[in-house]
């Protein structure tokens, strides 16, 4: 199992609208970053990441389960651009800051602190058990 980190616009697609899409989850869509595209290219079913929201909020809020791999993005006809699915598995205790993951010294190569504008970004074992920690969750989910 690999983990990764998903970020939305919560004015676009919020951990709530994640959250109803329920157990069918929802197309990771709309991403035209080549550099992301091919990250969700890596990924596998069962992968975990992280669901962040961005613009104010800079924070991440919620862990989301890959269910589909990646397939072309329903929402253009360009076939240079795909997509994997996601579905909700649980919300944080504590939603762990931009801010705060910058403070800590343990997380500074990570992709979010280096290249903050890529949407979708790998993350490492170390990473995901630090910030599950600071979120207050389980590690293991």
């Amino acid at each position: 199992m690999r983990f990764w980190l998903f970020k939305s616009e919560p004015s676009n697609w919020s951990w709530q609208d994640q959250l109803a899409k329920g157990d069918a989850g929802e197309e990771w869509d709309g991403v035209r970053n080549y550099q992301a595209r091919n990250f969700m290219r890596e990924m596998a079913v069962g992968d975990r990441g992280f669901f962040y929201h961005s613009q104010a909020e800079k924070a991440v809020v919620g862990i989301v389960e890959v269910i589909a791999e990646a397939h072309p993005d329903s929402t253009t006809d360009d076939e240079r651009w795909e997509c994997v699915d996601v579905r909700a598995l649980q919300g944080v205790e504590t939603p762990v800051t931009l801010d705060a993951i910058k403070a800590d010294p343990r997380l500074a190569d990570m992709p979010l602190v280096r290249n903050p504008r890529l949407s979708v970004q790998p993350v490492s074992v170390d990473q995901w058990r630090i910030i599950c920690e600071m979120a207050g969750v389980a590690a293991g989910r």
